[in-house]
């Protein structure tokens, strides 16, 4: 319910306002001159102020200039003689929503109202889309590393454009989240966001997924169907895997995105299709090229801006905070894990990258359950960690050297049994075994 003032020093006038807006569903307050209405704006805000210009000490301008100034989010109608219209006009320059000459219809009055709140009612929903679309930026992409932040450079360095992007990378490493930030990013975000995963559709269904099929085109067809690229008219589509569509289907593809339009499955009309195209795929192209699967134009028309994303490897100083992020979301209520549980973390392998990292957590989470995560909680042992390590009793002369590079990279690290691990690529533990088994003490 909005809340209004209106000022007037003709009381019959500011009581037929205010009634007729509080049947119109409003909270009216009035006032009768310029210092009580400020001493009315200085004690609340309101959503609008309705005010004749003509108003003794201070007049309706002067209201105007101190609501500019102190509450520019209220909006100020100014009700004036028709003497005095280009007195309006100039306060419409200085910010005023709209102006009447009395006499004036109450219904018009209304209606620039309701008009004006819901306009204001527009734009601070825009503002709050575009609030949560760059929360949701930096919500998803957590890390602080140089992988992490060459890859942000990159995405927002291309998203404002309309160019074709190419995602690589190891599967779970987050392409499907790259691809949404590139499309919140970018001036097509009011539209639609649409993905598919090429791989987890039969060649049939995939095209009748992308190209939609009208009535009767197939068994089963029973009415007309708008495919995904229809569908996204206007924003993004997202292909995953890529790699995995059939080369005739990349044919059609290819010709949609060279004239853009598509032909349904069992139609003749060419429907118009307007959308940007973002492709990823975890498998080499070009390999895929030399064998005659994947087509050669279809690359090189999809390869335009092409995208690596880390592996969880290449970021591994973000794993403490990728991990508190995970645990928090789940509301666990110790998120912050100690130092031997993030070296444990930090020195494993991550084949499964990202989505790993959450499904070892949510596990770990589970069994610890109102405790904190202990190294027992991740189910990785050193079997997992490390296999190039040198093993237990070694040659004199190996063992020497093994010595000697230990307390080097101890000496190089200035002590630090972390950095000295992670400089001779072993695990803490394997470190801090191998000290106790060649007698270094530091």
């Amino acid at each position: 319910m909005s809340r209004l003032l209106v000022i007037d020093d003709e009381i019959k006038m500011t009581m037929l306002i205010s009634a007729h807006l509080t049947e119109a569903g409003h909270t009216v307050e009035t006032a009768a001159s310029g210092r009580e209405a400020m001493a009315l704006l200085q004690q609340r805000t309101y959503d609008l102020v309705v005010t004749d210009i003509r108003l003794p000490d201070p007049d309706g301008l002067a209201i105007l200039s101190w609501i500019s100034q102190h509450h520019p989010e209220t909006g100020v109608i100014m009700m004036t003689a028709f003497a005095e219209a280009k007195t309006a006009v100039e306060a419409m320059k200085k910010g005023a929503v709209d102006y009447l000459i009395k006499p004036f219809p109450l219904d018009e009055l209304a209606l620039i109202i309701q008009r004006y709140l819901t306009q204001r009612k527009n734009e601070n929903l825009k503002r709050l889309r575009e609030a949560d679309y760059e929360a949701l930026a930096y919500d998803d992409f957590i890390g602080q590393s140089a992988a992490t932040q060459n890859l942000l450079g990159l995405v927002r360095q291309v998203a404002p454009t309309d160019t074709t992007v190419l995602i690589l990378g190891e599967s779970g490493t987050g392409k499907e989240l790259a691809a949404r930030l590139l499309h919140i990013q970018s001036p097509r975000r009011p539209k639609p966001f649409i993905a598919i995963n090429c791989a987890a559709l039969t060649e049939t269904l995939l095209e009748s997924e992308l190209f939609g099929h009208e009535k009767g085109a197939f068994t089963g067809a029973v009415s007309r169907k708008p495919g995904r690229l229809e569908l996204a008219h206007g924003g993004t589509i997202f292909l995953d895997e890529i790699g995995e569509m059939s080369p005739g289907l990349q044919s059609k593809l290819l010709r949609v995105l060279e004239e853009h339009h598509l032909v349904r499955v069992g139609g003749v009309d060419m429907i118009p299709v307007d959308v940007r195209v973002i492709a990823a795929t975890n498998r080499n192209l070009k390999e895929l090229m030399k064998s005659g699967k994947f087509r050669e134009d279809l690359y090189y028309r999809i390869n335009v801006f092409p995208i690596t994303m880390p592996t969880l490897r290449d970021r591994i100083d973000d794993i403490p905070l990728l991990a508190e992020y995970f645990l928090k979301r789940k509301n666990f209520p110790h998120p912050v894990l100690d130092t031997e549980v993030i070296d444990l973390l930090q020195n494993y392998s991550w084949p499964g990258n990202i989505r790993e990292l959450k499904n070892i957590l949510d596990r770990a989470a589970i069994l610890a359950g109102d405790g904190p995560i202990n190294a027992g909680c991740l189910g990785i042992d050193d079997a997992d960690l490390d296999t190039s390590a040198p093993m237990a009793g070694p040659p004199a002369s190996l063992a020497e050297s093994e010595r000697a590079l230990i307390i080097d990279a101890l000496e190089k690290t200035g002590g630090s049994k972390t950095e000295a691990a992670r400089l001779l690529r072993i695990t803490r533990r394997r470190l801090y075994s191998r000290m106790k088994i060649l007698g270094i003490e530091k």
